[in-house]
Order: structure tokens, then sequence, then C-alpha cells
């Protein structure tokens, strides 16, 4: 496998980082701008959710919210999530700098995450790793699922072989749906049935390339 492909293409929330902290905070500082009342938000709530399509969350979470609600929550948390990544970040895995610094001289590195526009800029730009990443795309900027911008990053930059790093089984399935190899972040947020490897924590990409 190593021999054959060309790029590694990284899931965000779960994969190179857990901002779950910083986002749980953020929402609480939300809940405290809407004038109407929302369940409170835990780390642990935010890990169960991450991987879902940004827009979708709130259908989910909110079901007695209606539309304009869920619509300006949306938009007040989203925000807020901005702020708190911008000031405090997240914490990146292990061994995370040391790997991306040994990829990015062997392969080419790319994001593709469900999380809504402007939050992968807010993770390369608070941790200074912009410089590892030839592209990224997400679904806030597109609105379209994390399969078919797998592939608008592999057309756009001419992979032959790439492969896709993701923690969830919907990483699992967009990798499928895309035509993309999958490597189970063992160490993420939720267990994966299926995968080519699976990597205990984050620098067992060095051994496996």
């Amino acid at each position: 496998m190593t021999n054959q492909i060309d790029s590694i293409i990284f899931d965000l929330d779960g994969t190179l980082w857990d901002a779950a902290q910083t986002v749980a905070k953020a929402w609480s500082a939300a809940r405290q701008k809407v004038d109407f009342e929302i369940q409170e938000i835990t780390p642990d709530k935010i890990r169960s959710i991450a991987g879902t399509q940004h827009n979708l969350i709130f259908d989910m979470l909110f079901p007695h919210l209606d539309q304009a609600q869920r619509q300006e929550l949306m938009e007040v948390s989203g925000k807020e999530e901005m702020a708190h990544i911008r000031a405090h970040g997240g914490d990146l895995y292990e061994g995370l700098e040391e790997t991306l610094q040994y990829l990015h001289g062997k392969y080419r590195l790319f994001i593709v995450s469900n999380c809504q526009d402007g939050y992968i800029e807010a993770f390369l730009e608070r941790h200074d790793l912009g410089r590892y990443f030839g592209d990224f795309e997400c679904s806030g900027r597109t609105g379209d699922p994390k399969d078919v911008n797998l592939k608008a990053i592999v057309e756009r930059n001419n992979l032959q072989a790439p492969v896709y790093v993701g923690d969830t089984p919907g990483d699992l399935d967009a990798a499928r749906k895309a035509g993309v190899p999958f490597i189970h972040a063992g160490y993420g947020y939720r267990e994966v049935d299926e995968y080519e490897h699976r990597l205990e924590r984050i620098n067992d990409l060095t051994t496996l390339f």
C-alpha cells in the first residue's frame, strides 16, 4: 500500500485534534444569547455527533425548535464556535506535528471535514499547521456531503491514489462512496468495523507509510 499511494486526506475532529471541550464552551455561550430554551451540549455530545454534516446537526439535536429558531441558533452558535476555536484552539493528538512533518516530505496532504465554513482555517491558523496541507474542503462551504467533497479534492488536485484517514462510520461510508481506501483513526471518537488499516495513535502513520 505504501508504494501505491500519492496522497493522504484527513478528517479533522477526532482525527487530527479533539476540540470538543472548546466547542462545548461555545455552545454554552450561545445558550445565553438566544431567547428560547435548548439543552446543555456537553463535550461527549459534541463527540457523539462529530462527522455529521454541519447543517444537519440542528435538526438532530433540536427537533422541538421551529425552523426560524434553528436558523438563528445555527448562526449564533456558529459565531461563538469560531470565536472560541480561534481563541482557544483544541487538543492536538500527541505527535501530530511530527507526523505531519514526516508525511509532508513524502505525500501530499489534505483535509476534508463536515464542519462549518472557516473551521478548518481556524484550526490551521491557531496551531500554525497550514504549511503541511495543499488543500481542504468542508460541507459548511459547499453544502455537499463528505463523499462529494472527497471526490472534489481528488479531482481538483489530480490525485491518483489517495487514502482517507477518519474516525467514524460516516467517514468510512464517505470513503467508500468516493472510492478512496479508508484508514481508521482508532484513537478518535468512534469505532468502525471495516478499514484498510487501524491506527492506535496518529504517529502510527510514520511506520505505516
